[in-house]
């Protein structure tokens, strides 16, 4: 027992004297040297070397012209036409060096040069930690890498991930854009560069701001988080997260999306959106609503997917599925909308009904007439199956008055003229101070109507007419509603908000909810660029990819 004892304490005595010996850091060899001076009276404690000097540490070259080495703390300082080469990854060049072997850290100042086999970064000092395999600088640099072109106060350089970390007074320029932020992280062989804080970049035809997020330098792509935004000319583009294609001048917008023309005084709002610079369009889903003032007055427009098309003054608005528009003096629906800004034409088509005050139009199709001088709607056209009806105000009845097609006149977006043509027909509520005097039945070819305040004051039956007044009394029950007679009023959009169906309403509310909640957290790492949406799974674009251990360090980073 006591031999084994014995033989374990001789082993562990053993293996403390290897580890200490591995500790113990190792001596910097002075290779070559034209002239060597041991005379302390120069330099107390060190050993002077001139001519051609060559150094050696751990994996390290290092040649000057002139250097002094301190052999008892493993120390270096070499001056004139400094070297450093770390394998082929690293190679420093300066006018004045230090080196401690025993840390095996560097500093180099005077024209400093680092280069690597993809960047080149130029500064007055660096410092250099071999254990950490980090370079860092705190008196502005410059870093080139292939086309761009990085600036700071400051910056980090970590050799073996190939990133950057720079902080106060960034810039990157690239011939298509500059890029400017007071912390930025930019990772050499990928090409990413990641802002934190107000950041900007700049292009000949566009502006991002952001003060979170993601730009990959050699594709083009970028990924913008918190309170970013892209300006094109007069258009802005908000959105919670925005993924934006320069090569192919492209955006798409995720979450709280708003699109803003400044000139045009015309907005889009939604969850999910693209824009389409080139070819000046832009689509926008998931509680959508396109805003426009028209003289002081604001029209709301929505539908489950509203497309927009055209240059400035030649747009084109389409809205697909459930469409609705409101406006203070008029609202309506149908399947599907389509306006014209150079023909001054708005068109409701599948079902469409228009409200007028308490007037309600419906016909096959609806044509809504503008003045692009006043900006107001001037005329109307109901084709094929049109029908007017008012809610008597006072008793029970309708008024109704239809032909095959109905032509109105607005004055300061009021209605106050409508002619009905070919075949027409009527049922009106008589009135002598609110008082019923007779229901007005019968059939012309024609019907002329008069309007004061969205209500029905005359109508005038025009080319054969017959009708027959009858005392309310004497009025026949079962002729009390034309054929085709559908009354809408418990759809009519009386508020902006009644453009939203339920279910738009519960997806807006749900998003609204998580969007707060995301908010509320902390900050949290960067994520890969990729597409968020649904829709995007469905049409893939080019997503930028992190390189082994980006994210991991990303996500250490926004720890």
């Amino acid at each position: 027992m006591k031999i084994r004892f014995l033989l374990i304490i001789s082993l562990l005595f053993c293996s403390f004297a290897i580890m200490a010996q591995q500790k113990k850091p190792s001596k910097i060899i002075i290779e070559n040297a034209d002239y060597t001076i041991r005379d302390q009276t120069e330099i107390p404690g060190a050993v002077v070397f001139t001519g051609n000097v060559h150094i050696l540490h751990d994996g390290i070259k290092m040649r000057c012209n002139r250097a002094y080495q301190f052999e008892k703390e493993n120390y270096i300082k070499a001056f004139g036409d400094v070297k450093i080469n770390q394998g082929d990854t690293l190679f420093l060049d300066s006018k004045y060096a230090e080196y401690d072997g025993n840390k095996k850290f560097a500093f180099a100042s005077g024209d400093v040069s680092m280069r690597s086999p993809d960047m080149r970064l130029t500064t007055d000092t660096i410092y250099f930690d071999r254990n950490s395999q980090e370079a860092f600088y705190n008196s502005y640099g410059t870093i080139v890498n292939q086309d761009n072109v990085l600036k700071s106060k400051s910056g980090r350089y970590y050799i073996n991930q190939k990133k950057y970390i720079f902080t106060t007074a960034v810039t990157l320029t690239n011939p298509k854009y500059v890029l400017k932020s007071n912390h930025l992280d930019y990772y050499t062989n990928s090409g990413h560069a990641y802002v934190f804080g107000p950041s900007t970049i700049t292009g000949e035809d566009s502006f991002i701001y952001t003060e979170k997020g993601v730009y990959d330098t050699k594709k083009d792509l970028a990924r913008l988080l918190t309170n970013s935004y892209i300006k094109y000319d007069t258009q802005y583009i908000r959105g919670d997260s925005i993924y934006y294609d320069r090569n192919r001048e492209f955006s798409s917008a995720t979450d709280n999306v708003q699109i803003t023309d400044s000139i045009n005084k015309f907005v889009v709002r939604g969850h999910y959106g693209e824009v389409y610079k080139l070819q000046d369009s832009l689509f926008i889903t998931k509680h959508a609503v396109a805003v426009s003032l028209v003289e002081n007055d604001s029209l709301y427009m929505h539908a489950k997917r509203l497309v927009v098309t055209g240059p400035e003054g030649q747009r084109v608005i389409r809205g697909y599925h459930d469409a609705r528009f409101y406006k203070t003096d008029m609202s309506g629906k149908c399947d599907s909308i389509h306006s014209d800004e150079v023909k001054n034409l708005t068109k409701l088509i599948g079902r469409p009904v228009v409200w007028n005050g308490e007037s309600q139009l419906t016909g096959d199709v609806i044509h809504l007439i503008s003045n692009n001088k006043t900006e107001q709607i001037d005329s109307l056209k109901v084709l094929n199956n049109a029908f007017i009806i008012q809610k008597d105000t006072i008793g029970t009845g309708y008024n109704q008055i239809k032909g095959q097609n109905l032509y109105g006149k607005f004055r300061d977006n009021k209605l106050v003229e409508v002619d009905l043509v070919k075949n027409t027909e009527k049922i009106y509520y008589m009135y002598d101070d609110a008082e019923l005097t007779g229901i007005d039945k019968g059939i012309s070819s024609k019907i002329h109507l008069e309007l004061e305040d969205n209500t029905i004051s005359s109508v005038t039956s025009i080319g054969n007419p017959k009708s027959t007044t009858y005392p309310e009394s004497e009025f026949p029950a079962n002729a009390s509603k034309f054929r085709g007679f559908n009354w809408r009023g418990d759809e009519m959009i009386r508020k902006m908000e009644d453009i939203f169906p339920p279910e738009e309403k519960e997806l807006h509310e749900a998003i609204l909810k998580r969007t707060r909640a995301d908010k509320n957290l902390e900050d949290t790492p960067m994520e890969p660029m990729q597409e968020t949406m649904d829709y995007d799974k469905e049409h893939p674009r080019p997503a930028v990819k992190l390189q082994e251990g980006e994210q991991e360090n990303q996500q250490n980073e926004g720890e």
